[in-house]
């Protein structure tokens, strides 16, 4: 395993496991197969509805506490709520802190939320803060009150859209980027670009695993998902080989192909009517295996799924490709 040091020398194991849209039983496997295959990072998030369950992986897996990275978003329904947003999660989780806690969206009133983010800093209940899914101006906004400098900006991020204008913002602050959906949403044309089946070649390995290589030679924090053990593990097989300059250059002449999704002001209402149960999923007891959540309140958006709410709202990311758009 690589690491991150972040801006206030917490380091960061650069790679982790994303559960981003699994269920809690997939989750919790996913999360067990990964710690077991020497992941040391597992991030989840209260809307994904399988906070409880990334717990039970942590707690069952015998590893310090202290080895484990653990990150989770806080969802801008509770951006209001103060601490006893960031105590629930704690619960959730079955932690006594969280290594990472990052705003989900920028919708509501996160500001505030930040402020509470920071209160969590200063008590022990978290060592690291961060962003999810904000714009270029909205990261401006909390930079210019914030106390606490974002360790972290959670985007879209891959070799068709390798964020450069936003790297260049963040890096004064000594802030880092993560990428969701690191192998760009699952799009087998960017897999099938002859640069990285070439290399692939070179260096037995696959596509996937010189596309995170390449994240990781940016500096670039990575999550991928994926319920596959072998493939948890093939994704953590990337820290025995190094890609070239020329060969980092050549990649970086895809930046600007297409970018997978485009927050419209639609989508971002939509985000902030969506008001789930957090302590609605999944309950496991340790004699009878999974029961049943508790029925749902009228607060969890209509649109939503049984488990994670955002799931709506990947369904319809574009699959064509488009140019990228700048961040501001």
């Amino acid at each position: 395993m690589e690491y991150l040091k972040l801006n206030n020398d917490v380091e960061m194991p650069i790679e982790g496991l994303g559960t981003f849209l699994m269920t809690p039983v997939e989750a919790e496997a996913a999360a067990t197969a990964a710690l077991a295959a020497g992941y040391e990072h597992i991030d989840t998030a209260n809307a994904y509805m399988n906070e409880r369950a990334v717990g039970r992986a942590i707690a069952k897996s015998g590893i310090a506490r202290d080895k484990i990275f653990v990150s989770t978003k806080l969802w801008p329904s509770v951006y209001d709520a103060g601490m006893p947003a960031v105590d629930a999660t704690l619960q959730r989780l079955g932690l006594d802190y969280v290594d990472m806690l990052i705003l989900h969206q920028p919708v509501g009133d996160y500001l505030a939320a930040w402020r509470t983010m920071e209160e969590a800093y200063r008590a022990g209940k978290v060592h690291a803060l961060g962003l999810s899914n904000f714009p270029q101006d909205k990261i401006t906004e909390v930079i210019e009150v914030a106390d606490i400098m974002p360790q972290l900006v959670t985007v879209e991020c891959h070799p068709y859209h390798a964020q450069r204008d936003l790297r260049a913002y963040l890096a004064p602050y000594g802030t880092v980027i993560e990428a969701w959906y690191p192998l760009g949403h699952g799009d087998k044309g960017l897999l099938e670009e002859p640069i990285f089946v070439a290399l692939a070649e070179k260096y037995g390995k696959t596509p996937a695993q010189v596309i995170l290589r390449w994240h990781v030679q940016m500096g670039t924090s990575i999550i991928p998902g994926s319920k596959n053990p072998a493939h948890i593990a093939d994704n953590a097989n990337i820290f025995d080989f190094s890609l070239t300059e020329d060969e980092m250059a050549e990649i970086a002449k895809l930046d600007g192909t297409m970018t997978y999704y485009t927050a419209t002001e639609e989508a971002l209402e939509g985000y902030l009517a969506i008001r789930p149960d957090f302590d609605a999923q999944e309950l496991r007891s340790d004699d009878n295996g999974p029961t049943k959540p508790p029925p749902r309140t009228s607060r969890l958006s209509r649109t939503s799924p049984p488990q994670c709410p955002l799931q709506t709202a990947t369904s319809s990311w574009p699959a064509t490709r488009h140019r990228a758009t700048p961040l501001s």
